[in-house]
C-alpha cells in the first residue's frame, strides 16, 4: 500500500529530520509552510497558513495524503492565546484534508510539558512523579498541548483514521531559524566563549546540573514517528519518546566544552540564564562568522536562549519513561552525548559554526 505524507512544519527541527526519514524509505512526502526557507530534494513544498482555512484548503486541496504528521506550534504571549491558535492549526488541517477521504493515520508531535506544565506555569505546582509515564492525567491547567489532542481526537472520531501522539524531551538536531534548537544555541555560546575568552557557565539551575535528565534526537524520534504510523500495535497510543540514555549535566556539560576545546567553567551553585549572556553579542557573532566565513552572520537566526534557559532552569529533576515503546517493539537508542557530537560536527560542516 503506497504512504504519502503530509508533513505540517517541515522545515523545522522535527519535520525537517521526519522528511529525510520517509524519503529514505520511500515515502512521497508533502511539506507544509508558512514560508519554504530551505528545501529538502524529494519533498514537495507547499507553501500556507494554518491559521488561514480558505487558503489553507486551496492549498491541499490536490492532496490525497495517507499519513499526516504534525509538528509545529506559534509561541503566543498568554497560554490561553496558545491554545486557541495552536488546535486552530490542527483543526484547521484536519479539516482541509478530510474532504479526499484518504487519511489513515495522523502523528502529534507535542512534548514533556504534557507533564510539566505550560512556560506560564513550567515546573510549578503539584507535578506526576518521576519518570514521567505515558498514563499519567492530565495536570489540572491549561495547557495548549491538551488542546492539540482533543483536536486530533474529534477529527478521528468524525473522520475514521487512527493516530498517534509523540512527547519528546528538549529535542537535538538540525534546523536553523527553529524556536526550541538547543544543540545550535550551545553550539554558538560555545563558540563565542571560544572567541572572546568567556567563562563557558552552565546557565540552568542546580536542580538541572545534579539531576538526572534525558534528551530526544530529533533522528530517533522521526525513526519513532514512522514505526507508530506504520505499526498495528501503536495506533492510537500516546509515547514518551527519548534516546534511551540518562545523565547528569554536571557530567555532559565539560563534554560539550571539550568537543569545542574549552574549559568547562565551575557551576557557581545558580545558573546564570543564556538570555543575560547572550544579551548584546550580536556585533560578536557577527564578526566571527564574517572572520570563518560563516554563512549565518545573524546570531537571531540560530539561537533560541529563552528555550533553552527554560529547559535548563528546571527546578526539578525530569527524566522520562519509555517501556510502552519498547514492548510494543521499538528499540532504537541514541547516545545523547552522540547526539551533541553529530550535530556539531554538520554545523561546522556546513559552515554554520567556525
Amino acid at each position: 500500500m503506497s504512504r504519502t505524507a503530509l508533513i505540517a512544519g517541515v522545515t523545522g527541527i522535527v519535520g525537517n529530520n521526519l522528511a529525510h526519514q520517509l524519503l529514505t524509505n520511500g515515502w512521497q512526502v508533502h511539506g507544509l509552510a508558512r514560508r519554504a526557507t530551505n528545501t529538502i530534494d524529494g519533498v514537495n513544498f507547499i507553501s500556507a497558513d494554518l491559521l488561514d482555512p480558505t487558503a489553507l484548503r486551496a492549498a491541499v486541496s490536490h492532496l490525497k495524503p495517507s499519513h499526516i504528521f504534525f509538528a509545529t506550534w506559534l509561541r503566543q504571549p498568554t497560554e490561553a492565546e496558545n491554545i486557541r491558535v495552536n488546535s486552530a492549526m490542527v483543526r484547521n488541517l484536519l479539516e482541509a484534508v478530510a474532504p479526499a477521504e484518504s487519511v489513515r493515520h495522523v502523528a502529534l508531535v507535542t512534548g514533556l510539558k504534557h507533564y510539566l506544565g505550560p512556560f506560564e506555569a513550567y515546573g510549578k505546582g503539584k507535578l506526576p512523579a518521576t519518570p514521567f509515564r505515558e498514563e499519567q492525567p492530565r495536570l489540572d491547567i491549561e495547557n495548549f498541548y491538551y488542546a492539540q489532542e482533543d483536536e486530533v481526537f474529534a477529527a478521528a472520531e468524525r473522520d475514521n483514521f487512527n493516530w498517534s501522539i509523540h512527547r519528546p524531551h528538549t529535542i537535538i538536531g538540525y534546523a536553523l531559524g527553529n524556536a526550541m534548537n538547543m544543540g545550535v544555541t550551545l553550539a554558538v555560546y560555545a563558540n563565542i566563549c571560544r572567541e572572546t575568552g568567556r567563562p563557558f557557565l552552565f546557565p540552568g539551575s542546580a536542580a538541572q546540573w545534579n539531576s538526572l535528565t534525558d534528551m530526544t534526537d530529533a533522528r530517533l524520534l522521526a525513526r519513532h514517528l514512522e514505526w507508530a504510523a506504520t505499526t498495528p500495535q501503536a495506533r492510537d497510543q500516546a509515547f514518551n519518546v527519548v534516546n534511551g540514555d540518562v545523565f547528569r549535566w554536571n557530567w555532559m556539560w565539560p563534554r560539550l566544552a571539550d568537543w569545542f576545546g574549552i574549559e568547562s567553567a565551575p557551576f557557581p551553585g545558580e545558573g546564570t540564564p543564556l538570555e543575560q549572556q547572550l544579551a548584546g553579542t550580536e556585533d560578536i557573532w557577527h564578526n566571527i562568522a564574517k572572520s570563518h566565513n560563516l554563512i549565518e552572520s545573524n546570531i537571531d537566526q540560530l539561537v533560541s536562549a529563552w528555550h533553552t534557559d527554560a529547559d535548563l532552569g528546571r527546578p526539578i529533576e525530569v527524566v522520562t519513561d519509555m517501556s510502552k515503546s519498547r514492548k510494543l517493539g521499538f528499540l532504537d537508542y541514541q547516545a545523547t552525548d552522540d547526539s551533541f557530537f553529530d550535530l556539531f560536527a554538520r554545523l561546522r560542516h556546513d559552515r554554520i559554526i567556525p
